[in-house]
């Protein structure tokens, strides 16, 4: 996918490094979808970057704010006004300001252009020593930031997954802290103290529920308090052969990304199908430590859609 991309319409491909960012999928009977649209997004203008405001957000020299959609900067769990510095959040701004500031950068959208705060939701590409970079990759591939979407942006999110996954099998960045380990989803306490958090869970799908309004994951006995994702019907009827595949989930081992919210116990609101993925179950069951979060050796995941493998690449590359 994505090497494949021509120019058409002046809108530029994103090419992601799927056959080296991710590890070798096994061959299992994980459902595949119907496949994800192409990582295309449509040229902006080409500014420079005067400020950094915080790990993913930057200022523009004509006074515009852009945060960089797709990569989540890590941001200090202690809101108080004492609050010592938060190290991940000011090594990611450190990364973030080496990369772009007081450079040019162009800016491709794909989905939503603004926030509701009035910031750009854009992608950010520059040249760097004759070498196209794209910033959010390279953010990803380093530790520095957690691949996600927001509802209307989940552009390249394919492509955005494979070089967080470079950093998750290195071991880099915030992927070593124990603030963003993956948690375990029979831990349902803990996951309620994460509340309004982004997380990545690891569980067994004990059942799968279909309601009118929406199709629920249970991730245990009793769905009053334990673990639980919920699909709304519009983004089953958006996706219908994903939608199609949810029932054979009962009894797989998936990993599910997002929002920690609260619905008798914890929920994760499920607006893309890039936030549940199979894991691979070739791989032997993974040891969990004291606080319920997984280890590495549970982090080969097969997403619930066809994976082309594209030509090797270099993380970051795309064509224009």
């Amino acid at each position: 996918m994505g090497l494949g991309c021509k120019k058409a319409h002046l809108s530029f491909c994103v090419a992601a490094l799927l056959a080296c960012a991710t590890p070798a999928l096994a061959a299992t009977d994980a459902p595949e979808p119907q496949a994800t649209a192409a990582c295309e997004l449509k040229p902006g203008p080409t500014r420079s970057v005067v400020r950094v405001i915080d790990a993913e957000t930057v200022q523009l020299d004509d006074g515009r704010q852009v945060r960089l959609i797709g990569a989540l900067a890590p941001h200090s769990p202690d809101l108080g006004n004492d609050a010592d510095l938060w190290m991940p959040d000011e090594n990611a701004v450190t990364a973030l300001r080496a990369l772009v500031l007081g450079r040019t950068v162009e800016l491709g959208y794909g989905g939503r252009k603004q926030d509701r705060y009035g910031r750009q939701l854009a992608h950010l590409f520059l040249n760097r020593d004759g070498r196209r970079v794209w910033v959010q990759g390279e953010l990803l591939s380093n530790g520095f930031a957690r691949a996600y979407g927001l509802p209307g942006s989940y552009a390249c999110i394919r492509e955005l997954l494979a070089h967080e996954q470079v950093a998750r099998d290195a071991h880099a960045g915030l992927w070593t802290n124990g603030a963003y380990a993956i948690r375990n989803a029979k831990r349902s306490r803990v996951l309620l103290r994460e509340r309004n958090t982004y997380q990545i869970v690891v569980g067994t799908v004990a059942r799968v529920k279909v309601t009118r309004a929406r199709t629920y994951l249970d991730f245990g006995k009793d769905w009053r308090k334990d673990f639980s994702v919920g699909v709304d019907t519009k983004i089953l009827r958006a996706n219908p052969e994903w939608a199609e595949t949810l029932a054979s989930l009962e009894g797989r081992r998936v990993e599910v990304r997002g929002w920690i919210d609260y619905s008798f116990g914890p929920f994760i609101r499920i607006e893309d199908p890039s936030q549940i993925a199979v894991i691979e179950e070739s791989l032997p069951g993974p040891t969990l430590p004291p606080g319920g979060a997984t280890t590495s050796s549970e982090r080969r995941r097969t997403p619930l859609e066809k994976q082309k493998r594209p030509e090797p690449k270099l993380p970051g590359a795309f064509n224009l």
